[in-house]
């Protein structure tokens, strides 16, 4: 049984992420040959508060890029 995990910031509504999971299913389905009821996919949306790529969390605003680099 497939399971897929999704994370992702929160911000997307209801319906987005719903074609999301759908559409993931189909995809583990069309290449593993798994069947669709077989297949599990959740996704667990994050506060942007929560989620840093670096020291700078998704709800703050991006650094000025620097001239010349």
């Amino acid at each position: 049984m497939p399971i897929v995990h999704i994370n992702l910031v929160e911000g997307r509504d209801d319906a987005t992420v719903k074609a999301c999971v759908k559409a993931v299913a189909r995809t583990v389905h069309e290449t593993l040959g798994a069947p669709l009821e077989s297949i599990r996919v959740y996704a667990t949306q994050v506060p942007a508060a929560h989620w840093a790529v670096g020291e700078r969390t998704k709800d703050e605003p991006a650094a000025p890029a620097k001239a010349g680099a």
